[in-house]
């Protein structure tokens, strides 16, 4: 069999890995920015938490 007889493949199959690609690229995309993004909505709200003071006495 020489390599003139193989089939070519059909523009189908190409739009179909082409289909594959974007959906392969969406989920690896959820699959780094979800969990940030989970994190960050879910976490609490940062508090301010003010360091206390002191009143200084001074002796007479």
């Amino acid at each position: 069999m020489e390599s003139g007889d193989l089939p070519a493949s059909s523009s189908t199959e190409r739009s179909n890995y082409r289909f594959a690609d974007i959906v392969g690229t969406a989920i690896a995309l959820l699959t780094l920015t979800l969990p940030f993004w989970a994190i960050a909505h879910n976490s609490p709200r940062p508090v301010d938490i003010l360091p206390p003071t002191y009143l200084r006495q001074t002796g007479d």
